[in-house]
């Protein structure tokens, strides 16, 4: 991720992203440190599995707190009040018709901090999302993939 790389997040994205850095500053951390003291406490750390888990574990832990750090402090909160229904922006709820198969989907557009797509929040940066941005309601945009083209319609741009 770039240094200043701008993070696009919703209310609910950022609350999410701060509980997790506070769960891992105050919890996570501390329940690591633990096991390795205890893993030390076993003797001999050149050939003991439980302090290597525990030292992985702690790097992960501590990449994970430098990279929400990184996140929230380039974060650009998405105001949906003012968010317009003309054309789809990051924040929008978006109705949109697959061509081929005639079905009809909602999704969200949010920054890829909070891209879920089991959740139907969809990345600004992702193909789909990419398609859509800035286009307005009625508009069939071409979706490349790579099994082929996609086509959508933005049926409808919901606040």
């Amino acid at each position: 991720m770039g240094s200043n790389k701008e993070v696009f997040l919703t209310i609910e994205g950022l609350k999410k992203l701060e509980d997790e850095l506070e769960q891992l500053k105050s919890v996570s951390r501390r329940e690591v440190a633990q096991r390795i003291r205890q893993a030390i406490e076993f003797g001999d750390i050149s050939e003991n599995s439980e302090y290597e888990d525990a030292k992985n574990s702690q790097a992960f832990i501590e990449g994970r707190i430098l990279t929400l750090e990184k996140m929230l402090s380039n974060a650009k909160i998405i105001d949906d009040e003012n968010l317009g229904t003309e054309v789809v922006s990051i924040g929008s709820r978006v109705l949109l018709r697959d061509l081929e198969f005639g079905e009809e989907f909602e999704c969200t557009i949010v920054g890829s901090a909070e891209a879920d797509p089991g959740d139907s929040k969809i990345s600004n940066e992702s193909p789909v999302g990419k398609a859509i941005l800035g286009r307005p309601k009625g508009e069939t945009v071409e979706v490349m993939v790579p099994a082929g083209a996609l086509k959508y319609q933005i049926v409808d741009i919901i606040r």
